[in-house]
């Protein structure tokens, strides 16, 4: 998965796990096909050692690239 070794490059974590949730959201107005709602994982000391909006944006500046073309929604879960 790009997304993950993405992240597995630039962030330093104990564990990673994504989750595609698309198939809960197609009844929804705008879903796109070509787009997912994916659940992100991630059990990582250092992320956890800042604050969590800290955390979340030096994760949303990884893979804002995907964001932009293969991402609707997605949901970050720091354990």
């Amino acid at each position: 998965n790009q997304i993950e070794k993405k992240i597995k490059k630039k962030v330093k974590l104990e564990e990673i796990k994504i989750i595609d949730n698309s198939d809960a959201h197609k009844k929804h107005k705008f879903f796109q096909k070509n787009k997912f709602h994916l659940i992100l994982e991630i059990k990582s000391n250092y992320l956890n050692s800042l604050k969590r909006l800290d955390a979340e944006k030096i994760l949303m500046k990884v893979i804002k690239d995907e964001f932009q073309e293969k991402i609707h929604a997605l949901e970050i879960r720091l354990k």
